[in-house]
C-alpha cells in the first residue's frame, strides 16, 4: 500500500520527513512511499536518512543497499518544485502554486488508485482547502473536520473533531462531525457504540452558547449514535467518553490549551529536579521511567497526525513541529486508515444515521 508523503511540509523538512518515512518503512512490510517534493533536496536526505551515499534512482524509484536495505525499492520520489508557506493564503495558494508539492500530492492522491493515502506536517489551511477541492467531499458531509486521536486518563484514546478546520460551524456540521468520529473510533480503535460528548462550558444540558444549545437538540435526538451529553474542556482526556465534538475554533484552543499544559508541567517538573540539588537528582532517578512514560502518554503525536474526515481519501495532517518518530506514526496511521477502509465505513454510515429537529 503507497503512502504520498510531503516531504517539504513542515519545520523539520524534508529530512524528519524522510527519516520518518523510512522508519515506517522499516517497521511495516506492507508500505510503500511515493516522496513530493524539490528532487534533489529529496534524494540527498534519503541518502543521509540510510547511511548510502551509493543510492540509485531510475525513473523515480530509490533503491540502496546497507543495514535499511529492507527499505529498499519501497521508496519512490516525485518531483514538485514549490511549497506552500504557512503564511500563505491557503485558498490562492492551492489555486497558484499548481507544482506545490501539496497540490502535487493531492492530485497524486486522487488520481491513482494506488495511492492510498497523503500525509503532510505542512500548512493546515492549505491541506484542508486542498483536500476540499482537490480530492473532494464526501457525498452528504457538510464540512471534512480535522480528528487527532488524544490518550485518555484511562489509558486509551479520545478524538477530538473539530480541532481546527472550521472556525465557524453551524450545529448540523457538529452531527456530521459525530457521525464520522463514531466510524473512526469503531473501525480503528475496535470501540463498540463510542460515547461521545459536546464540548461546552458545562455539562448541564442548557449550558452553552447557541451553538452548543442547537447542537446539543440535534445530537440528542440523532439515531444510531451514543450521545451521552456535554463535557468540560478539563474532563477531554478522562478517559469518559470517547470523542468530544466542538466547532474547530473552540477545538483548536483546547488542543493548543493542553498540549501547553504538558509541556509546562513537564518543564517544572525538570526544573524543580535540577534545582533540588542532590536530593531532587536522586529523587528523580528513582522516577524517571514513569516520567518518560507520562511524557511519552501525554503526547498526543504519538498517536499519528489528525486525519481529515469527510474526503473522498485518507490525508493526515502531522503537526508542523514533527519529528521523524511522529512522521513514523503518521504514515503508519494513514495507511492503517486506507488498509481498514474508513473512508468506505464513513460513506456506508451515513444512511444508517438520522438526526431530527428538536
Amino acid at each position: 500500500m503507497r503512502v504520498i508523503v510531503d516531504a517539504f511540509g513542515g519545520d523539520n523538512a524534508p529530512s524528519e520527513m524522510v527519516k520518518g518515512a523510512l522508519s515506517a518503512l522499516l517497521r511495516d512490510s506492507e508500505l510503500n512511499v511515493l516522496f513530493v517534493g524539490k528532487e534533489k533536496e529529496t534524494l540527498d536526505a534519503i541518502k543521509e536518512a540510510v547511511g548510502d551515499s551509493e543510492i540509485k534512482c531510475i525513473d523515480g524509484l530509490v533503491t540502496f543497499g546497507g543495514a535499511k536495505s529492507a527499505a529498499s525499492g519501497r521508496m519512490t520520489v516525485a518531483n514538485a518544485d514549490e511549497v506552500i508557506g504557512c503564511d500563505e493564503s491557503p485558498t490562492q495558494a492551492v489555486r497558484t502554486k499548481k507544482n506545490s508539492s501539496i497540490v502535487v500530492g493531492l492530485n497524486m492522491l486522487k488520481n491513482d488508485p494506488e495511492n492510498v493515502a497523503f500525509v503532510s506536517a505542512g500548512s493546515t489551511g492549505a491541506i484542508l482547502t486542498g483536500a476540499y477541492l482537490i480530492v473532494k467531499r464526501i457525498k452528504g458531509i457538510s464540512r471534512p473536520a480535522m480528528a487527532p486521536l488524544l490518550p485518555t486518563l484511562k489509558g486509551g484514546q479520545v478524538i477530538l473533531c473539530d480541532c481546527g478546520a472550521n472556525a465557524d460551524c453551524k450545529a448540523e456540521h457538529l452531527v456530521h462531525f459525530a457521525v464520522m468520529a463514531d466510524k473512526y473510533m469503531t473501525v480503528m480503535n475496535g470501540i463498540k457504540n463510542p460515547r461521545i460528548g459536546l464540548l461546552s462550558n458545562g455539562s448541564e444540558e442548557e449550558k452553552g452558547n447557541e451553538l452548543t444549545k442547537e447542537a446539543h437538540a440535534l445530537l440528542k435526538n440523532t439515531e444510531g449514535i451514543n450521545f451521552v451529553g456535554n463535557i468540560e474542556a478539563r474532563d477531554i482526556i478522562s478517559g469518559d467518553v470517547d470523542i468530544v465534538v466542538c466547532d474547530g475554533f473552540s477545538g483548536n484552543i483546547a488542543l493548543k490549551a493542553s498540549e501547553g499544559m504538558a509541556n509546562g508541567i513537564m518543564k517544572l517538573l525538570k526544573d524543580g529536579i535540577m534545582n533540588g540539588g542532590l536530593k531532587g537528582k536522586l529523587g528523580a532517578l528513582f522516577i524517571k521511567d514513569v516520567l518518560r512514560n507520562i511524557k511519552h502518554t501525554m503526547d498526543y503525536n504519538e498517536n499519528g497526525g489528525a486525519m481529515f474526515i469527510g474526503v473522498e481519501k485518507v490525508v493526515v495532517k502531522a503537526h508542523g513541529s514533527s519529528k521523524a518518530s511522529a512522521i513514523a506514526n503518521a504514515v503508519i496511521q494513514a495507511k492503517e486508515l486506507a488498509k481498514k477502509d474508513v473512508i468506505g465505513k464513513i460513506k456506508e454510515s451515513l444512511g444508517g444515521v438520522t438526526f431530527n429537529e428538536a
